[in-house]
């Protein structure tokens, strides 16, 4: 059964995600403050609206996917999105905001008379291109079951975490995990350069050993073993360490509210935001390997030779 959408928020990962819905059958009514972003959706199929709430007042489903929490709520409340759609609309926020802005936005919507559900994604641009990515809702089941066949044609995957911010929670928790990860791996592969292993040999092992992890197997931080990987392409993203520092600030914000002892989080956080400040803003996040070799002592080059 096809739906009309508003999707509220077009750049590199929303405008793929429109396009894949317009695949699927449905409407989809566009808006986004940056012209080429609308003119790009427009030429995938999407209708273009003049404002957020014109794209809002007609549709059954309003999906936003936007920089930060505030970005959300001000659309919401004061640039008048929930005032203009109707009566018991289902708000979709795909956006990686802070778990207390997203209850905020929930509350928000429920107040004005809709329904709302908080799905944010993990995958990156490549995956809101191929529709493989995986959604972390949270919110009422009923909501989620309504969503859950245009999650699908966006995306591979789609868990109901829990009620409303669940999802936000979800997607923070797992982010921190991957950039922990990450961390841990391009340290590996610097200490394998200085002891003088070559990047092969060490991901050979650590692919099909206890050492194995999607930023290792998938996203490699070094060229060579995973063609694929952005390390191949000088580490154009992929997913930006800025993107990658904004959700770890985020991690670290509810480690802090929450009491919660997590000294690598914290420490993950930490260095994702010097790289995302300095060197790595326009790298992926898998360029922090980089910063870990020009710290290091004793440097080496990137083939695993020690300098």
């Amino acid at each position: 059964m096809s739906s009309v959408i508003a999707f509220v928020g077009l750049g590199h990962m929303g405008g793929p995600m429109a396009a894949n819905l317009v695949k699927a059958g449905h409407r989809v009514i566009g808006y986004d403050l940056v012209d080429d972003s609308l003119a790009a959706a427009a030429a995938a199929g999407v209708e273009r609206a003049a404002s957020a709430a014109g794209a809002a007042k007609d549709a059954d489903v309003v999906i936003t996917m936007l920089p930060a929490g505030r970005h959300v709520l001000a659309l919401y409340q004061d640039q008048g999105l929930l005032a203009a759609a109707r009566p018991g609309t289902l708000f979709v926020d795909c956006s990686t905001i802070d778990v207390a802005d997203a209850r905020a936005a929930h509350e928000a919507a429920v107040a004005a008379g809709h329904r709302a559900l908080d799905a944010p994604v993990s995958g990156g641009v490549m995956g809101a291109e191929a529709a493989t990515l995986t959604f972390m809702a949270g919110g009422g089941e009923a909501e989620f079951a309504e969503a859950e066949p245009l999650l699908s044609a966006m995306g591979k995957k789609a868990v109901h975490c829990g009620s409303a911010g669940a999802g936000q929670a979800a997607k923070i928790c797992n982010n921190m995990i991957l950039g922990i990860s990450m961390i841990a791996v391009s340290e590996a592969f610097v200490l394998g350069e200085s002891l003088g292993l070559s990047h092969q040999a060490l991901f050979d092992v650590a692919s099909t050993a206890s050492g194995q992890c999607w930023a290792l197997t998938v996203n490699c931080p070094v060229p060579g073993p995973v063609p694929g990987s952005p390390a191949g392409r000088d580490y154009r993203p992929g997913f930006a360490a800025p993107l990658m520092a904004k959700d770890l600030g985020l991690a670290a914000n509810a480690i802090r509210e929450g009491g919660v002892d997590a000294a690598l989080g914290l420490s993950a956080a930490a260095l994702y935001e010097a790289f995302a400040e300095g060197p790595g803003a326009e790298q992926d996040f898998s360029g922090i390997v980089r910063a870990i070799r020009e710290r290091s002592v004793r440097p080496a080059d990137q083939t695993g030779t020690p300098a």
